[in-house]
């Protein structure tokens, strides 16, 4: 199931974190966040724990969407180690954001069904 942390918790999880995190910046407000929330809870079940998918309330954690300069709702972060490893930003829908899961799970050897 998908997390949503505080600043905090999101820094330690990027320090301690053997596997790769897809971070999730959204917004109560933005409608395409809600809308693709349940393909990102799809797609977390069906990679098998290969990647941590978390969401950070971009409104709450206003020190990261800041730090990592934010310009777009939903943006995603593909991270490894603390670094950033893939940037998506502001989606327009749930169809490219299918598309850019599909290339998550093939980068980590497993592939998913994130039929829209």
């Amino acid at each position: 199931m998908m997390s949503s942390l505080s600043e905090s918790d999101f820094r330690q999880l990027l320090l301690n974190s053997t596997r790769p995190i897809l971070v999730n910046f959204w917004a109560p407000w933005c409608g395409v966040c809600r809308q693709i929330h349940p393909l990102l809870q799809r797609f977390e079940s069906q990679v098998g724990g290969r990647v941590r998918v978390v969401d950070m309330n971009a409104d709450e954690s206003l020190q990261l969407a800041s730090e990592y300069r934010l310009s777009a709702l939903p943006t995603l972060l593909l991270m490894e180690k603390g670094e950033i490893v893939n940037r998506w930003e502001g989606f327009q829908g749930r169809e490219p954001l299918a598309v850019v899961l599909k290339e998550v799970a093939a980068q980590y050897g497993q592939i998913v069904a994130t039929a829209p």
